[in-house]
């Protein structure tokens, strides 16, 4: 399933995820709506927590999920409802499953060893496989989407092993692609990685409890201590007697790893730390290395809000060139606003978007954004920029061309979907409207995250692991 998004049809991330176990026995789900609140980038048409007491009746988990943003599935008084000192907690965004009520993390199962609660960021490449041979040994699902395959995986593991974490590991032999995990089991928490670390995963502390969460600016949001990322291929497992531990069995070799680029270019906050490196700094850089590749001559240098800003100023700072403000976004303009209808004036674009005359009339303009995915709205924000006076426009893009499909939680869709398949960069440059464009290069990528190993499928077809023979992204809607 594969969908445009945003102000200028943006890329969308699957999920952020975000747990926690207090030690000294208080409630955690407020804590929880703040962390998920600070993570409500990495998806916004879903969200839950699910929480239970350690010291309680073994199996009872409390929880709420519903469609929509942080702030309009949780009142109040459903938080107060929330009683438990361990507790997990998901924004989502789909790649893989529709978008239901019924999709919404996390899931929560009941079996015989009491219950789990999961929530997952990713994407399986063999999800389809694995739930066919559940269903026909006579599991019956109750959502599309391949993180309960996970979670029943975990549950059968859990049913021969002494250990919930043991049962993770076991599972993870099984699934492959890209995941990180936070599970609830009645006693642990437990974080899990996939081996090649396509998806970040953190530990916090506060006073006594402990913290996962898919990116450091949750930590800093509910003034939590980071402690250190969760490695590739490892699970960790926080218990009240033994704080944090580890299993590495999942672990290979550092350069075999393949962490997405796209948390540093567009998904994460720039406010994030990412195994070790700074979002805002891998921003910055990209922009100077675009100033170096691809300069051109201009008056003001503006980025496309919000993950473009960084970059724009990254090229500001290495070419001289003034940077400036030239959009303002409607910060109001939620996930369900009412799209006109074909007939209407309005564009969804400017709905979101509009330009200050005042900042582009009569200049040369050097406009940076993350991504052309389509290219569908980037000739319509050119437009804006003309039609607002501006002399000339170039746009920048903080990323090479997208020639080739994401199997692994990012929606960067077929082949044929892409604007840069099969066109060269002049002639995308004909179909935006733009004076001159240009890309990141290629072999700056691994510079924007120095000494991390990381995927350029999207860019170059080769994938840190064997990509499905056929693309099945979006089959799990029936």
């Amino acid at each position: 399933m594969q969908k445009t998004g945003g102000i200028t049809e943006h890329l969308k991330e699957e999920c952020g995820v975000f747990g926690m176990y207090d030690l000294d026995g208080g409630d955690v789900a407020s804590t929880i709506y703040y962390g998920l609140f600070a993570l409500q980038h990495r998806g916004q048409e879903s969200c839950g927590i699910a929480v239970s007491e350690t010291d309680g009746p073994k199996g009872k988990v409390s929880s709420h999920k519903g469609m929509g943003l942080v702030n309009e599935v949780f009142t109040p008084d459903d938080l107060t409802k929330l009683k438990g000192d361990i507790g997990v907690g998901h924004v989502r965004y789909s790649t893989a499953g529709a978008s239901t009520r019924e999709n919404a993390q996390p899931l929560v199962l009941n079996y015989i060893k009491g219950t789990l609660g999961l929530a997952h960021n990713g994407n399986l490449i063999n999800a389809m496989e694995l739930r066919h041979e559940l269903e026909y040994s006579g599991a019956i699902f109750q959502t599309t989407i391949d993180s309960e395959v996970i979670a029943y995986h975990i549950a059968r593991e859990r049913v021969n092993t002494n250990t919930v974490e043991e049962a993770v590991a076991n599972a993870m032999q099984k699934i492959k692609g890209a995941y990180s995990l936070i599970v609830m089991s009645p006693r642990k928490l437990i974080g899990a990685r996939d081996p090649y670390g396509f998806k970040p995963l953190c530990i916090g502390k506060r006073d006594n409890a402990y913290i996962l969460a898919s990116e450091t600016c949750a930590l800093d949001t509910i003034g939590a201590e980071y402690v250190r990322d969760v490695e590739p291929g490892e699970i960790v497992y926080i218990t009240k007697d033994g704080g944090i531990q580890s299993d590495r069995r999942m672990c290979i070799p550092k350069e075999e790893q393949g962490r997405c680029i796209f948390e540093y270019i567009y998904f994460a906050r720039p406010d994030s730390h990412i195994d070790g490196q700074s979002v805002y700094a891998s921003r910055i850089q990209a922009g100077r290395f675009l100033a170096m590749d691809s300069p051109a001559e201009a008056d003001l240098v503006v980025g496309v809000p919000e993950s473009g800003n960084a970059a724009a100023l990254g090229y500001s700072l290495e070419s001289g060139i003034p940077y400036g403000t030239a959009f303002v976004k409607n910060s109001y303009v939620g996930r369900t606003f009412i799209k006109p209808g074909q007939s209407s004036r309005e564009s969804s674009v400017q709905v979101k978007l509009n330009v200050l005359k005042e900042a582009v009339a009569g200049k040369r303009v050097i406009m940076i954004d993350d991504s052309i995915v389509r290219g569908t709205t980037s000739d319509r924000i050119v437009r804006m920029l003309r039609e607002a006076g501006a002399k000339e426009v170039h746009m920048r893009v903080s990323s090479p061309p997208f020639l080739w499909p994401c199997y692994f939680g990012t929606d960067v869709p077929a082949r044929e979907q892409l604007i840069a398949y099969n066109r060269t960069v002049e002639e995308i440059r004909q179909i935006i409207g733009a004076d001159s464009l240009g890309y990141l290069e290629l072999d700056r990528l691994e510079q924007l995250a120095p000494g991390l190993h990381i995927c350029k499928g999207c860019f170059t077809g080769t994938y840190p692991m064997e990509p499905p023979k056929e693309d099945i992204r979006g089959e799990y809607e029936k």
